[in-house]
């Protein structure tokens, strides 16, 4: 029904219209009150690069931080990423995410951040106290944050919108009548906009999503997704027909399509009583973090890679990496002279 309404088939978005002035009303008010200094941010003594969207879940955000950091990597940076932990529900925060963190503390995509960059991933309600966290713990060239575009308390130096292609922005309002957290002319300020799936418009960075070979939960055995067969096909995911859609695109027909609320948190029970024994289960790589502790042998999930295509992105790419050089000379020449006057 939400997607009737916010893709503009339904008019029962005129009933949630008020509300929708009123979201829109708080979320410029926010932003302008720390543009005009009338709140002040925090600047970390590092450059931040903010990845986020101006529509709400299921743009493809994670899977372009994690794609970021590696690129990174590969440039020989050191990077950190922080996040809000949406979901999650700690004694304390921050918190620096590990091998022992559970979803339930962090939510699911720090953890998958975690795992598949091997970055260090702090996470905070407060984004500045992560960045603090992890600049106290180890050495950071750069971070990268995961979502926190109207996260205004902590400055940036470049930010990145990701947005579905397919689906744009829908009817085109705030909140809950539409899908919007900032208006569309928004992406005039930002420093690039990716976009997932559909057609690009000009200055925009085309982006797909590619699966690799299945995982399995229990063993970490691998298989082509088109060898998987009796599939039963489950999403917790911002737009779980994403992933079903990629599936059939790749030879899988599931059984069934299973859509879960974003985040959802899994249990044993909930899932084995899904399918068969002759079945499998098949899920997003975001899903397998918070079913890690209890693998079945007919479970699998299903990684995916951003493919990030144009010269754009090479641009893109040299100026964060230029941020961070600069601000490593810097450091060092401001290192240098004190050594000096001593």
């Amino acid at each position: 029904m939400i997607e009737r309404i916010w893709s503009g088939r339904s008019v029962l978005w005129l009933l949630l219209w008020p509300l929708s002035i009123l979201y829109g009303t708080v979320s410029t008010l926010i932003r302008l009150i720390y543009q005009h200094g009338w709140q002040k941010s925090w600047r970390a003594p590092v450059p931040v690069i903010v990845v986020g969207n101006i529509t709400t879940g299921g743009n493809g955000k994670t899977p372009v931080v994690i794609w970021l950091v590696q690129q990174l990597h590969r440039r020989g940076l050191k990077v950190g990423v922080v996040s809000r932990g949406y979901g999650g529900k700690s004694e304390h925060y921050p918190l620096l995410v590990s091998t022992k963190t559970l979803t339930e503390q962090v939510g699911d995509e720090p953890i998958l951040i975690s795992q598949r960059t091997g970055a260090p991933v702090a996470v905070a309600p407060k984004r500045c106290d992560a960045v603090e966290l992890l600049l106290s713990s180890q050495e950071i060239d750069i971070i990268v944050t995961d979502d926190g575009l109207q996260h205004y308390a902590l400055q940036r130096d470049r930010e990145i919108v990701v947005v579905d292609g397919l689906r744009r922005f829908g009817n085109g309002w705030w909140l809950p009548a539409g899908p919007m957290r900032e208006r569309a002319s928004r992406l005039h300020q930002v420093d690039a906009v990716i976009v997932n799936g559909g057609i690009t418009a000009n200055g925009e960075i085309a982006m797909s999503l590619r699966p690799s070979a299945a995982i399995n939960l229990q063993t970490y055995q691998t298989a082509p997704l088109s060898t998987l067969k009796r599939v039963v096909a489950i999403a917790g995911i911002g737009y779980p027909p994403h992933f079903f859609n990629m599936l059939k695109q790749h030879g899988v027909i599931p059984v069934a399509e299973i859509a879960f609320a974003d985040h959802h948190i899994y249990n044993e029970h909930e899932l084995i009583s899904l399918l068969s024994e002759e079945q499998i289960l098949l899920m997003t790589e975001k899903d397998a973090v918070k079913c890690r502790h209890f693998p079945q042998h007919n479970w699998w999930y299903v990684p995916i890679d951003a493919e990030l295509i144009g010269s754009v992105v090479g641009r893109l790419l040299d100026d964060i990496e230029s941020l961070a050089r600069r601000n490593i000379v810097a450091k060092l020449t401001k290192l240098t002279k004190s050594t000096v006057r001593k």
